[in-house]
């Protein structure tokens, strides 16, 4: 069992299925509705929770009531809080979902009205404790004094940096970590449809990085001392609810890598736990 930092966000998710993605301006029934803690670090500490590790979480929340179900969530699946920055005022980070019953396909609105987890609160956590680093590319100038800390006073600690997202300056992150784990939305951001060519151009910026890919139903695909590596996907027979299966897969290749296993088998195991996600309602259930 290791001992795994991760640092995000976490939300509450109000999730209402629809029998199929409403066009702009319609009026449509939900077939049903649960509210459910989201947020993508607290999600892969989740699983990583479920797979045998000790999970703690450093990010921020607000004192009200929707705080309480996000934490009661975390506790559930053992998950330490005690790295928590909880404000006095605010309202937690809340995200709209809508999910397509049809296909699986989810739309997120997101709202946010708290300030992101900072190196203040960061450089006080005793980072020799843990065996893994695990952090949401977000808050770049703050995450990237996070990054440094770490680097300096724990270098032997793996360091993995999630990129969902184009944020600017994001870049500036890349050289900074061990593993980089792209998302497809972010390769298509950047002009890419094929993988390889993709991490190779990401390669660039962090020389020394493993880099990652996971495509959806094509697969997933990493960049390794230059070594391109692709594995197949295993969907389930029916898929039921994609939301957070990129978080799954990056859990299921930091799992893999404190195992101890090569490249190969990690992307492998990555999409076999990515697949039983997408064929369950949420994360309880996947170990």
């Amino acid at each position: 069992m290791a001992r795994i930092l991760g640092v995000g966000i976490a939300t509450l998710d109000i999730i209402n299925t629809v029998s199929a993605y409403p066009p702009e301006d319609a009026e449509v029934r939900a077939t049903s509705q649960r509210l459910a803690r989201g947020g993508n670090a607290t999600n892969t500490l989740v699983v990583l929770s479920q797979l045998g590790h000790e999970s703690h979480w450093a990010g921020t929340l607000a004192r009200e009531p929707d705080a309480e179900h996000i934490l009661h969530d975390l506790a559930s699946f053992h998950v330490d809080t005690s790295h928590c920055w909880q404000l006095e005022h605010g309202k937690v980070p809340t995200s709209y979902v809508s999910l397509n019953k049809q296909n699986g396909s989810r739309t997120i609105v997101h709202y946010r009205d708290l300030p992101e987890y900072d190196f203040a609160h960061f450089r006080h956590i005793d980072l020799h404790r843990y065996h893994w680093l695990h952090f949401e590319g977000r808050n770049v100038d703050e995450t990237r004094m996070m990054l440094a800390h770490a680097k300096a006073v724990a270098p032997a600690v793996p360091r993995s940096l999630e990129v969902e997202k184009p944020r600017p300056n994001i870049e500036s992150l890349f050289s900074e970590v061990d593993i980089l784990l792209f998302s497809h939305a972010y390769a298509r951001t950047k002009g890419f449809d094929e993988a390889e060519a993709f991490l190779r151009k990401m390669a660039l910026l962090a020389p020394d990085a493993t880099l990652v890919s996971a495509w959806g139903e094509q697969g997933a695909y990493a960049l390794h001392q230059g070594d391109f590596i692709a594995s197949p996907a295993h969907p389930p027979a029916k898929i039921v609810d994609t939301l957070g299966a990129g978080d799954t897969f990056n859990a299921g290749i930091i799992n893999a890598r404190l195992a101890e296993c090569d490249w190969p088998t990690a992307l492998e195991a990555a999409n076999r736990l990515a697949g039983r996600k997408i064929g369950l309602v949420g994360f309880a259930g996947l170990a």
